[in-house]
């Protein structure tokens, strides 16, 4: 029996959410799962229609934590567990070791959520939680580097690139959403991510604008909301883009997916924000699976994600003249239909029924 503990989980949206998720169903060929997870609006509903055995733990945060922590405590004491998996160095922390090593634990690490400076208290205490894992699993050799950077010497640590939920069929739904918003554009560019600094989709916009005398009939659509919402919403309007733009802030899947399949190429250049940095870019590897290359930033683990010149670009999200020059290369004699085919047999290595055994070899 696996154990997984974690603060993100569907129905709440997020690459980690999708990655704890994929890893979940994934573990299911290899025995049963229990599933302790942070209660989120319609989490019953989507329970009720999940193969897993999920609990939910509502409540204030800092009683949350304690109370899911006694509750795993309890499970590993009660059942013979081959593994637990932990997403988050906190949802491993307030668990003695002397209860972790009954079985093994792996603790998933992914860039942003470790990168406290050396010598503050964040740094200790994630350290610390890390240190009490039989196995850190970092996203991407980023990552990897990142932790052993911020003071993390346990050789115990190994690289398992996230799986890809997808691809999964589109429905005439999704099929007709993606038509009305795109209709007859070219290209027809995508972004799929929260509208947060480290995303860059205000360097995006500004492309978008200088692309426009050579591709009048451009369309680009972005699938998320954040912090930006409000001034991103106010640069489209500055810029004349409204009827080339389309915000989409909360959509079904089958929207999503249906938006991904008809779409050209995904542009997420990430950049370095604050202590933001992207730890590998699963939605790199879902757009791969439907045959589009994409085009992602130089300065987190995107090259995981990305074979640079093969499946797509990678650039300084930074630099407007980079992204342009990239955009351009990837559209002039349809060179983005080989970059796509070469991302879709890419994308077959990152299928969970692979991955998971990584897992499992471990184990």
């Amino acid at each position: 029996m696996f154990l997984i503990s974690t603060r993100n989980f569907p129905p709440d949206i997020g690459g980690i959410q999708n990655l704890m998720e994929g890893l979940s169903i994934a573990l299911l060929n290899h025995g049963p799962v229990k599933v302790f997870a942070d209660s989120f609006e319609n989490s019953e509903s989507y329970d009720q229609n999940s193969k897993l055995n999920i609990e939910r733990i509502s409540g204030f945060k800092i009683f949350k934590k304690y109370r899911k922590a006694n509750l795993v405590k309890e499970f590993i004491n009660n059942n013979n567990l081959r593994a637990a998996f932990f997403d988050h160095w906190k949802s491993i922390e307030n668990l003695d070791s002397s209860i972790l090593n009954k079985t093994k634990t792996f603790c998933l690490i992914h860039s942003k959520e470790i990168n406290h400076t050396p010598g503050t208290s964040l740094n200790k205490r994630m350290l610390n939680a890390l240190n009490k894992a039989t196995f850190v699993i970092a996203n991407s050799n980023f990552t990897k580097k990142l932790v052993i950077k911020l003071g993390f010497q346990n050789k115990n640590i190994k690289v398992i690139n996230p799986g890809c939920n997808y691809p999964i069929n589109v429905n005439n739904e999704g099929k007709k959403f993606a038509e009305t918003i795109y209709g007859d554009s070219f290209p027809k560019l995508i972004t799929i991510s929260r509208l947060d600094g480290r995303k860059s989709h205000q360097n995006i916009l500004m492309t978008i604008k200088n692309l426009l005398p050579k591709f009048p009939k451009l369309k680009y659509v972005s699938i998320g909301t954040g912090d930006e919402k409000n001034n991103l919403e106010k640069l489209t309007k500055q810029l004349g883009l409204t009827k080339e733009v389309t915000f989409i802030y909360k959509s079904t899947e089958q929207e999503k997916i249906g938006l991904l399949e008809k779409s050209d190429i995904l542009v997420m250049p990430s950049i370095l924000y604050k202590k933001s940095v992207e730890g590998f870019g699963i939605t790199f590897i879902e757009a791969a699976s439907y045959g589009k290359p994409s085009i992602g930033g130089i300065f987190g683990g995107e090259g995981d994600a990305i074979l640079d010149g093969e499946t797509g670009y990678l650039c300084d999200g930074n630099d407007l003249n980079a992204l342009y020059d990239i955009l351009i290369k990837t559209l002039d004699n349809d060179h983005y239909k080989k970059l796509g085919a070469n991302a879709l047999e890419f994308s077959k290595n990152f299928s969970w029924d692979k991955i998971v055994k990584k897992y499992i070899e471990l184990i």
